[in-house]
């Protein structure tokens, strides 16, 4: 990897893993326009390692809230304050985690291409669009039921194929069951830690079994960067959401997927 492909892919990693627009999705796209080489297992471990640690520093203290009440429900055998949540993020995990164990190879071999990556960023864009229109947003993520949990959960499945973005759909689930903006975004990127870490240990595994070289430089730099970048990005997402809505998110995937079909049909 040259230096200018591990900053733009790890920029775009940390840019686009939160916001309702596909990290896998620009991913692909940034090695087929530049036509770069596959910048490999290693450099996604990275990346995704640097996603990780800036979702679980930004939510520290909800974290560590809901870990210690989920062990105390299990002692107690009862919900405890922040238990609920943290049961919904574990219980909501499962379904995408099922999906990608049995569909992994299937859609790394068949969806990653830039026309499925058009129709799905269209496509889930709208139905962002509808969501946020027609969605009561009068619930906080506290109140989330258990059949929230699985219909958020199912939706994250879906986020499998390239385009659709996990936060997109996950926000798009919880804004039409009644949950705000705010609750939405917050619940999708708790969801997301679990996921990520699968996903980290699936590739990690697969670098385990390589014997090809490591550039250590890339790494770092491709961690470093991409967890400052994502950091930033839930900061400001959540601080101007209420503000600005997901219009500006629904135009831009709208744009890209039109151009997309006007370069790769």
């Amino acid at each position: 990897m040259t230096l200018l492909q591990t900053i733009v892919l790890a920029l775009v990693q940390g840019l686009t893993e939160f916001l309702p627009i596909s990290s896998s999705g620009h991913l692909i796209l940034a090695k087929d326009v530049f036509h770069w080489p596959d910048q490999g297992v290693a450099f996604d471990v990275a990346v995704h390692m640097g996603t990780l640690s800036a979702v679980v520093w930004y939510f520290r203290k909800e974290i560590n809230a809901m870990t210690r009440d989920w062990f105390s429900s299990i002692a107690q055998r009862r919900m405890v304050g922040e238990s609920r949540l943290a049961w919904a993020v574990l219980w909501g995990t499962i379904p995408a985690g099922l999906v990608g164990l049995l569909l992994h190879d299937f859609i790394n071999n068949h969806l990653r291409t830039p026309v499925v990556i058009a129709y799905t960023t269209i496509g889930f864009g709208l139905l962002l669009w509808f969501a946020d229109k027609s969605g009561a947003q009068q619930r906080d993520e506290h109140s989330i039921r258990w059949k929230d949990v699985l219909i958020v959960g199912l939706a994250q499945a879906l986020a499998l194929v390239p385009g659709t973005s996990r936060s997109g759909i996950t926000m798009t689930a919880a804004l039409l069951l009644g949950l705000n903006r705010t609750a939405a975004a917050r619940f999708s990127f708790l969801l997301s830690i679990p996921i990520i870490v699968l996903a980290g240990g699936y590739e990690t595994k697969k670098l385990l079994a390589q014997t090809t070289p490591v550039d250590w430089n890339a790494l770092l730099i491709g961690t470093i960067l991409s967890a400052i970048t994502a950091y930033l990005c839930i900061h400001f997402f959540l601080k101007l959401l209420d503000r600005i809505g997901m219009l500006p998110f629904v135009i831009y995937r709208l744009l890209l997927g039109v151009v997309l079909l006007a370069i790769f049909v």
